[in-house]
């Protein structure tokens, strides 16, 4: 029931997993400018409101000012002149003064010059009732009267000054909110980009993995069926039908090798015993002519068989990567491998010369002696009859360099970069009557590669070929013994007893 509701919300295509991606991330981006319009709106709101009452407050403490000026003025010219007009006019601005005093006490109520102003307009409003020496002392009045005005004035400017500095502290506070909130949100949009992107990129790596895997036909342990879009799982599906059908072919092409060399070696077999037995006189002795044709044959079937040997170590390479390190002695496996091609090499008149022995290391014996038995053929198929075969080593701290070089036609620069390729044979022909298959070398490379070392075609200042086998130095197998020429004879001696 789970899995079935699960599945239910898990997107159906790429298209959709995509488009939910992007709305689900632009969702707290969006919460985001929502939340800082707003504080942008209520600032702006709070900002203008602040301003307008500002200026009208501003304009009306310095009105106060200048009717308490203009009040004291009209006090004086009354006291002077005494026309009724200037008691009217001082009438008229007394109560302008008393009404936006009363305006003016909304925004200082607990101001004591507000209050002060408050009383002394009491006394003041008496000018008509006076005469003589007690109006020359009323007048004394607008002295503080004027002062109270100014300190109204100034506390005014306090006021608006204060609540400015309250609007840029709610800004500053809004605007750290919006930071805390711009980090949060980001990283939450951050943490959803991170999750769908894995799980666009986790199928894809997993098909990734098959498709390596198939393609270097080492595939790991059972997969886990890909959850995804349907466009990835179907295209899983191709890879599982792909798989299983390379693994039949791969299968039936090994069956097909396994019978070839067997049909092959078979007959083969008997054509070699033939020729030795005529070689060795049972069916009558044979003239020069005859002997001549049949060391051809014989040179010939067991080129053949060599032939047939390179197809089946390709075939294991491809299918066996295990490897068996043991410590050797390369001059006794090098030694070992000339003798195996003595005749070939007679035949050829190559002149060989190989390095002195002992030259102790860590390597697979197998992989290493198909290395030379292939460089050695090769030098004997494609070097200069009557030339020099040469055979050299060196060891470093951390590597061996092992050269196998002849003499004869140089390999074409536009070979070069092919010539490890498996089946692929150059423009320099072959001497001898059967063509190679061209596989050779490229069995003698997947060899190094299997050990960590590398073959390659360098150039050689003496000689025209010349291929160097580099390995890199291993830890030495616990047991191991050197395989000095004595060592490898007792082996002999007692795989033979």
């Amino acid at each position: 029931m789970t899995s079935r509701v699960s599945r239910r919300w898990r997107p159906r295509s790429l298209l959709q997993l995509v488009l939910l991606a992007f709305l689900v991330v632009m969702l707290p981006l969006g919460v985001l400018m929502f939340q800082a319009a707003q504080a942008l709106t209520e600032l702006s709101r709070l900002a203008d409101v602040s301003a307008r009452q500002a200026v009208e407050e501003t304009r009306r403490a310095r009105t106060l000012s200048a009717l308490a000026l203009e009040m004291e003025r009209s006090a004086r010219q009354y006291a002077v002149v005494e026309q009724e007009s200037l008691l009217d006019i001082y009438a008229e601005r007394h109560a302008d003064f008393t009404a936006l005093l009363a305006e003016h006490r909304r925004l200082l109520p607990n101001d004591p010059d507000v209050l002060a102003l408050g009383e002394q307009l009491v006394l003041l409003g008496r000018l008509g009732e006076l005469e003589g020496e007690a109006l020359q002392v009323w007048l004394s009045l607008f002295g503080p009267f004027a002062q109270h005005t100014e300190a109204m004035r100034q506390a005014t400017n306090r006021q608006i000054d204060a609540r400015i500095e309250t609007i840029r502290e709610r800004a500053e506070a809004v605007q750290t909110r919006l930071w805390w909130q711009t980090g949060a949100l980001v990283s939450a949009s951050l943490a959803l980009m991170l999750l769908f992107s894995w799980l666009i990129i986790r199928p894809v790596r997993q098909l990734e993995r098959r498709i390596l895997g198939i393609g270097s036909g080492v595939e790991g342990p059972e997969t886990h069926a890909i959850q995804g879009p349907k466009e990835l799982v179907r295209l899983s599906e191709r890879l599982d039908w792909l798989s299983s059908r390379l693994g039949e072919l791969e299968a039936q092409k090994q069956q097909f090798l396994r019978h070839m060399s067997h049909e092959l070696k078979t007959p083969l077999a008997s054509v070699r015993e033939g020729s030795a037995l005529l070689a060795d006189g049972v069916a009558g002795e044979m003239t020069p002519r005859q002997r001549e044709i049949l060391t051809l044959i014989d040179a010939s079937g067991g080129e053949l068989q060599r032939l047939i040997e390179q197809l089946l170590d390709y075939n294991l390479l491809q299918h066996n990567r295990r490897v068996n390190l043991e410590r050797l002695d390369l001059a006794t496996l090098v030694k070992s491998t000339l003798a195996k091609h003595r005749l070939a090499l007679e035949h050829k008149g190559m002149r060989v010369t190989a390095f002195d022995g002992p030259v102790a290391w860590v390597a697979d014996r197998t992989a290493v002696g198909r290395i030379l038995d292939n460089l050695v053929s090769n030098a004997i198929a494609y070097g200069e009859d009557g030339g020099t075969l040469e055979i050299r080593v060196q060891t470093g701290q951390d590597r061996l360099w092992l050269d196998v070089a002849n003499s004869g036609e140089p390999i074409a620069e536009a070979d070069r970069e092919r010539l490890f390729e498996p089946f692929y044979q150059g423009r320099t022909r072959r001497k001898g009557p059967l063509k190679g298959s061209g596989i050779g070398l490229s069995v003698a490379a997947d060899c190094a590669r299997l050990q960590q070392g590398e073959l390659a075609l360098v150039d050689d200042p003496a000689l025209a070929v010349c291929f160097r086998l580099t390995l890199p130095r291993r830890p030495e197998p616990l047991g191991a013994v050197a395989d000095t020429p004595v060592a490898a004879r007792a082996r002999i001696d007692a795989r033979n007893s």
